[in-house]
């Protein structure tokens, strides 16, 4: 494997604008010289300091606050299918723009600290997608949802990814144990954050795309839903385009001022949207009110 790219982030790290090029001594939030791609620098602050993703800051902020109104509006769906196991995928959600805020948003912070919050985010990322997963599940009724197994079992299985992917980012960083300082040398390979944080969130978009295309086809026998499920879908993977692809054409030609970071944040908060309609349109607001007494079918 050591001629391969599986596990390596120096590509990943040059060309975008990822958490997890924090943890390398290259980065420049850790004072390095970065890693041969264009800097962002963004927004110019006293004694050469610099405010990198003003954009992302600014649409984080907005993509909690629509986060929360969506929980709030979730709520008020009382008979909806796995209401509460989609509440918590925002409320993981709310968690990845805060960490996001301080990780990629480019905040003049103290090294140890922006590794910290990195650690964090990424950890969020995964259990949060893994969250998405088992919701895609939760419409199959296996465990009616809503009740403490169902939570639990989500909620202590999205935890123990949490830990373990944040435990594996805040030891690279730290080097708490010396066990991943092997990665912290070009090309920063990194087997266990590779899975955990590139491939295993791909595993679960993909299968609650699976989950949910056959929930509304051959379960629900509806159609129109998956307007908004495929919406969903190209909005994230055109947002993870402009990350991986277009981000450091957008940052050479706007001289470091922006990259595909700002665009990145925008499409994934409209795929939350998204989603969160597509989860609406295939439930129940209220329930059935009963037949009133003494009447006759």
């Amino acid at each position: 494997m050591g001629s391969t790219q599986f596990g390596n982030f120096h590509d990943f790290c040059r060309d975008s604008t990822l958490p997890i090029c924090n943890l390398f001594p290259e980065s420049p939030a850790q004072g390095g010289p970065g890693f041969g791609g264009c800097l962002l620098r963004g927004v110019r602050l006293t004694r050469d300091r610099h405010l990198e993703n003003l954009g992302s800051i600014l649409l984080c902020g907005i993509a909690i606050v629509i986060s929360i109104f969506l929980v709030w509006r979730s709520e008020r769906k009382q008979a909806a299918v796995g209401r509460r196991e989609f509440q918590l995928f925002l409320l993981g959600y709310i968690l990845v723009e805060i960490c996001e805020i301080f990780s990629v948003g480019g905040f003049p912070l103290d090294r140890k600290v922006r590794i910290a919050f990195t650690g964090i985010h990424m950890g969020a990322i995964v259990a949060t997608l893994w969250i998405l997963l088992l919701n895609g599940v939760v419409g199959y009724q296996i465990i009616d949802d809503g009740t403490p197994i169902s939570l639990g079992l989500l909620i202590f299985s999205a935890l123990a990814l949490f830990v373990g992917t944040g435990y594996i980012a805040l030891d690279t960083g730290f080097s708490w144990t010396g066990h991943f300082d092997r990665s912290q040398a070009d090309p920063h390979r990194n087997i266990g954050l590779y899975v955990l944080y590139q491939l295993l969130p791909l595993v679960c978009l993909a299968g609650f795309f699976l989950l949910e295309t056959v929930l509304v086809l051959r379960v629900l026998g509806e159609k129109k839903p998956m307007i908004y499920l495929i919406g969903s879908a190209l909005l994230f993977g055109l947002g993870q385009v402009f990350q991986y692809v277009v981000s450091t054409h957008i940052c050479n030609a706007s001289d470091g001022k922006v990259n595909g970071a700002l665009f990145e944040t925008l499409f994934t908060l409209s795929s939350v949207i998204m989603v969160w309609i597509f989860w609406s349109s295939i439930t129940e607001d209220d329930w059935p009110e009963p037949p009133p007494v003494g009447t006759y079918p």
